[in-house]
């Protein structure tokens, strides 16, 4: 699963690749997944995925188990790394793309995607009731399904239990509101050890802060996906932007991971931040660095309902695949118990896996599973396919308020800036 959900794919970026792919000099990296055979009659099946380290072991290991149950198949994994979206959109613009890849960013290739809906409707062995419902909302444009969950992250509020004991302090529980997560901060920070409640980032990913301003009741677009004006500067909205600026100004909270600072990461390994909101992705770093964790909910707004938001990765088939129906089989594996478990940098996200390795029943695995069940509101990005271009006023208008702006202003002048590409 991507770390950081990047939501701007600039066009000119894919045309820069789709040019040089037609040019033979930047294409993927093997044509023999195009449904031809090699000289012993071996089918190459192509999967590309962001994934590296451990994560990308893991994945050649369900690969070459794969290979295993279908002798005859070859599944070559291409690691594209940061690179992913470039090289996807080059392989797709020189209709060489993999067979199969992970996919998140559906609103800008799904129209390179093969609709998976009649294979998942006619394939009793897929199970689809087993999986969590809401993740499918992420992987369907205009009411087609483009891509299979394979995981997720929700987003929590991580603790450093130390910190916490040492100030008498008790742990925040499910239920607890932004308030009480404001007040605990300032009586955690304790600047003579450089010491803070909370860290805040300098550059946020608008993508996840789509919960915090829904459960205020905000949005940055409306539910039709036509306008800003009146969401994205909404009181409600900048209210709950705003409300990380003020713990910047009022030294509760410290900025994390902008020019010259340490990621918030590493700041909460290193027992300097005593909260740090992200999803599953650090935990692991975090237990290996001896820190006591803890998680929890995101707090609450008083009389509102919380609201989460996902970030999920799916597998999709290519439109050019000229082996759909061994890509199907290969994403029915990779989905499969067997193979879920085995992707432990993933939640799993089939309930039976769940209830069998009791992953709802952990308190520190517990709230992904009660943030999935608050995050059914669809993001923005799936909203409208100029959201790309729109997002570049908001990120710079966020990042405006972490440095101290006012975030009513800045939202303002960020929807002025934005109205020509609702048009």
């Amino acid at each position: 699963m991507k770390k950081r959900i990047s939501l701007i794919v600039l066009a000119t970026t894919m045309m820069v690749s789709v040019l040089s792919a037609c040019g033979g000099s930047g294409g993927s990296t093997d044509t023999a997944g195009q449904g031809e055979s090699g000289s012993n009659g071996t089918k190459t099946l192509r999967f590309a995925t962001w994934d590296t380290g451990d994560t990308l072991k893991i994945e050649q290991d369900i690969a070459k188990k794969f290979e295993a149950e279908h002798p005859g198949t070859k599944v070559q994994v291409e690691a594209y790394a940061d690179g992913f979206d470039q090289k996807m959109a080059a392989g797709f613009g020189a209709g060489n793309p993999p067979d199969v890849m992970y996919m998140w960013d559906f609103p800008t290739y799904h129209q390179s995607l093969e609709p998976l809906d009649s294979f998942a409707e006619k394939d009793k062995d897929l199970n689809i009731d087993d999986f969590y419902k809401g993740l499918f909302n992420y992987g369907k444009i205009d009411g087609k399904l483009y891509g299979i969950p394979a995981g997720f992250t929700t987003r929590v509020v991580y603790y450093n239990k130390k910190l916490f004991d040492t100030a008498g302090i008790p742990y925040p529980k499910d239920g607890w509101t932004w308030s009480e997560f404001q007040d605990i901060a300032q009586k955690l920070t304790d600047k003579s050890k450089k010491q803070y409640g909370f860290g805040v980032r300098a550059e946020n990913d608008t993508y996840d802060l789509q919960g915090l301003v829904w459960s205020n009741g905000g949005s940055f677009i409306s539910p039709d996906g036509k306008t800003i004006d009146g969401y994205m500067n909404s009181k409600e909205t900048a209210e709950s932007i705003q409300m990380f600026g003020d713990m910047v100004k009022n030294g509760s909270a410290v900025l994390t991971g902008g020019k010259g600072q340490q990621s918030g990461d590493d700041i909460f390994k290193a027992g300097k931040i005593a909260m740090w909101e992200s999803g599953i992705w650090p935990l692991e770093s975090f237990k290996k660095a001896g820190i006591d964790v803890g998680t929890v909910e995101m707090p609450a707004f008083p009389g509102k309902p919380l609201k989460g938001v996902l970030a999920e990765s799916a597998l999709s088939i290519a439109k050019d695949s000229k082996q759909k129906d061994l890509a199907w089989e290969f994403i029915k594996f990779y989905v499969s118990d067997e193979s879920i478990k085995m992707r432990v940098a993933d939640l799993p996200v089939r309930q039976s896996v769940v209830t069998e390795l009791k992953k709802d029943q952990d308190p520190l695995y517990k709230p992904y599973y009660t943030m999935l069940e608050r995050s059914d509101n669809t993001p923005a990005f799936l909203l409208n396919p100029k959201w790309n271009e729109v997002n570049r006023q908001l990120s710079a208008a966020v990042e405006a308020v972490m440095h101290g702006s006012n975030a009513q202003d800045v939202l303002n002048q960020a929807v002025k800036d934005s109205e020509r590409y609702m048009k």
